[in-house]
């Protein structure tokens, strides 16, 4: 258990994780991972794709409130930005998350040019995975982190991202093997 996190917290995150399956939750240690390596980095604007429950939001949204950052999250399915909203108000990180309605596909691609973010978190479709990195990059500061679940899991729907980014020149790329897979990207320009 992180050992900052209040009581009320700890019992949401032990809840959400009963659902895992149900709604696509990371894994406990990737959650962990992220909140440790935001905390390292310091990062102060953060981007998630797929929101679901609230789980990783939870996680990310915490380590924001230490390096007084932000996070917008982005969920297509209506059903699930009730829960996660709630849960993010249960854990205290909702006056630290934006959440957005819709297509990130859509969103990204009328994102203004001038939104920057320095850590983003892609778990949504992996089909859409490779569309989701070529919209994020112009959007991904120099020395930004690109994390992306389920690269292991679901290899054959994310190999075209994996691919991109391996070749990619403003990027190195290491895929850890966190349960379901993790690619962990750093922006080098």
């Amino acid at each position: 258990m992180i050992r900052n996190f209040d009581k009320t917290t700890q019992e949401t995150l032990l809840e959400l994780e009963k659902t895992q399956k149900q709604f696509w939750n990371v894994a406990r240690v990737t959650g962990e991972f992220l909140n440790l390596l935001i905390r390292t980095a310091k990062s102060k604007s953060v981007l998630e794709l797929g929101t679901s429950n609230g789980y990783s939001g939870i996680w990310i949204g915490k380590a924001l409130k230490e390096t007084g950052g932000k996070l917008t999250t982005i969920e297509f399915y209506e059903k699930r930005i009730i829960p996660a909203r709630e849960n993010f108000e249960k854990c205290g990180v909702l006056d630290v998350i934006t959440t957005l309605e819709g297509s990130a596909i859509k969103i990204l691609e009328y994102m203004p040019e001038d939104t920057k973010f320095d850590f983003v978190f892609i778990d949504a479709n992996k089909s859409e995975t490779l569309r989701y990195f070529e919209l994020i990059h112009p959007h991904l500061e120099a020395g930004g982190i690109l994390a992306v679940d389920n690269v292991l899991s679901h290899e054959e729907k994310v190999r075209p991202f994996i691919e991109a980014i391996g070749e990619h020149p403003d990027y190195e790329n290491v895929v850890l093997t966190l349960p379901a897979g993790l690619s962990l990207a750093r922006k080098l320009r």
